[in-house]
């Protein structure tokens, strides 16, 4: 069993320069800090973290695992950036089979696609920084694949803000 964590970006600001260089705002860097409190309350913090390349994902992804107290490996990759629900899972069975929960930050609709077809559902509309997880079936994450998941939990900021605030 493998337990993945999709985590959409924090919310970030407009009209500063091109999309990828987009920086979060003051509420996207509070959520982002919010979600690793959170998922560090769960006791399953992430082993690994792959994130896009997007400033907002990354900014949102070291936010979490600052404010979360957890030191997990992390790869950046511009291929989460305008992904495919494919080029997600892909990136997914690289992962080395010694991790055995991964978070994957990156972006809407593809992080809602993704989860429909893992848990063979429609797909969940994440608001910023919302989190689900899904547990995988399988042994190795190179075995992952459409409906091999099942859903935990799915948790944007505002159910948890109160709780794990600053």
């Amino acid at each position: 069993m493998k337990s993945l964590v999709l985590f959409r970006h924090g919310d970030a600001e407009w009209g500063n320069g091109m999309d990828h260089e987009r920086t979060l705002s003051p509420e996207g860097e509070r959520a982002s800090r919010v979600m690793g409190r959170f998922l560090r309350a769960t006791g399953v913090p992430p082993n690994s973290v792959i994130t896009s390349s997007a400033v907002r994902a990354q900014s949102s992804a070291n936010l979490a695992i600052e404010a979360g107290g957890w030191s997990p490996q992390v790869r950046v990759t511009r291929a989460l950036y305008e992904a495919t629900p494919f080029t997600i899972l892909d990136e997914i069975r690289t992962e080395p089979t010694t991790s055995g929960s991964l978070m994957v930050v990156g972006h809407q609709p593809t992080c809602g696609e993704l989860s429909g077809l893992l848990i063979q559902g429609n797909p969940v509309r994440f608001v910023t920084a919302a989190m689900i997880r899904i547990d995988l079936a399988i042994e190795h994450w190179s075995d992952a694949e459409y409906g091999c998941g099942e859903l935990v939990w799915y948790v944007p900021p505002a159910i948890v803000a109160k709780a794990y605030a600053d």
